[in-house]
């Protein structure tokens, strides 16, 4: 899965210890919808889904 600079700078607000497990996460989800790509618009509506 791709993602975008602007989408990996966004992962990086996350605390070291869970972002292996929220990249998983935000991946899936941008499976399930059908992309290829995680862009700063797909992490945001991953996060709003998630909390």
């Amino acid at each position: 899965m791709e993602w975008t600079p602007e989408a990996e700078a966004c992962l990086k607000e996350i605390p070291f210890f869970v972002r292996p497990a929220a990249r998983r996460k935000i991946e899936k989800f941008a499976q399930d919808q059908g992309l290829q790509q995680i862009t700063a618009e797909v992490y945001a509506k991953a996060k709003a889904q998630f909390g």
